[in-house]
Parts: C-alpha cells; structure tokens; sequence
C-alpha cells in the first residue's frame, strides 16, 4: 500500500499537525488528564504531564516512517491546540458485511478534542481533512472508524463526515477492557461520488 505519512493540513479553521515534546503540558491540560475526554478512549487519562511527554517522545521516533499517522489539532485563529487525531491499523475484525478481503487492511481514525472545544463542529472538520488526505495521498480504498457503543455523539461525527454504520463489534482499551463499539465505513468510490472534489 502506498503510503505518505503525517503531512501538515490546512481547514477552515483548524491546522492539523505533527506533535511535539514541546506540546506536553498544552496537551496534558487541554485533554490528556481528563477523564470526561478519556472516557470511551483506549487509554486512560494522563497522571502528569511527563506521561504525556513520554507519549509524545514515543510519537516523535515514528513520525519518520510514511504509515505514521498522527496530528495534533489546533485552532488556526489562535493557535491552541485542542486535541489529536490519527489513522491507524484496525484490530482484526471478522463482522463486515461486505466482503472486506480485496479491499486490503483496515485502516481506523480515532480522535480525542478537549471537553472546552466539544460542540464546535472541530472533530467533524479534522475528521473530513483525515478523510480527503487519506483517499488523495494513499491508494487504500477504504477507510474506518468506531466509537464506544454509549459514545452517541462521536457516531454522529462520523455520520456528518459520510461514515456508514457497517456493524456492532466488541474492541479492548489497552488495559485489556472490553468496549462494545459501533463500527463505520467509508469507500473511496462513495467518497468520489458523495463529495465534490
């Protein structure tokens, strides 16, 4: 698969970097130490800022290699950064309707915006920049995304983004905790033809 890594993007309103080490403290506050913001995410919330600067060291020796893919979110206008997002390889999952072997791995977006910032649209105008740059800068035609069964709103984020709702399925945190999700999917050739490009 051809790959093109965690290139700089540009919204509206937002700018969609790679993080830093200098990011530790903004990102600690601003949403890594909330629980109401690690809720239905993988991991759990950050204990101080040197966990988050150890997450961050972690991200920096990845983003050399092309199928990193990892952005900090921040607001043009005033330069705060207010949260991350990122595509990853999905865990294996055998619940698709559709016939997902031609089609190659699975790829899956997942994000966390600070609590202050929700209700903004702001994950929903990363999300479709993740989206467009995946299907213009990659040659994978297709692309997922979940979210904790309880976690309505992230659905419809997903939704707003062209997302369609495939099946329910049952991922784990990294602790190993179960979490019933709902899965979504979006081909290229509808993105083609739902979008104007």
């Amino acid at each position: 698969m051809l790959h093109s890594g965690t290139q700089t993007l540009v919204t509206p309103r937002l700018t969609l970097r790679p993080l830093t080490l200098d990011d530790a403290q903004v990102m600690y506050t601003n949403w890594a130490s909330d629980p109401t913001v690690t809720r239905y995410l993988r991991w759990e919330p950050h204990r101080s800022w040197a966990a988050t600067a150890e997450y961050l060291n972690e991200l920096a020796s990845h983003y050399p290699e092309q199928d990193f893919y990892q952005w900090g979110i921040t607001e043009t206008r005033t330069g705060i950064l207010l949260g991350s997002i990122g595509i990853q390889r999905c865990e294996p999952d055998d619940g698709w309707r559709f016939a997902t072997a031609p089609l190659g791995e699975a790829w899956d977006v997942g994000y966390a915006i600070g609590h202050k910032w929700w209700g903004h649209g702001y994950a929903t105008e990363a999300l479709c920049a993740l989206r467009d740059y995946w299907f213009t800068h990659t040659d994978s035609p297709w692309l997922c995304c979940s979210h904790a069964v309880e976690n309505v709103a992230s659905g419809a984020v997903m939704q707003k983004a062209g997302f369609h709702y495939d099946h329910d399925a049952t991922y784990h945190k990294y602790d190993g905790t179960a979490v019933p999700c709902r899965v979504y999917a979006l081909l290229k050739e509808d993105w083609n033809g739902q979008f104007n490009r």
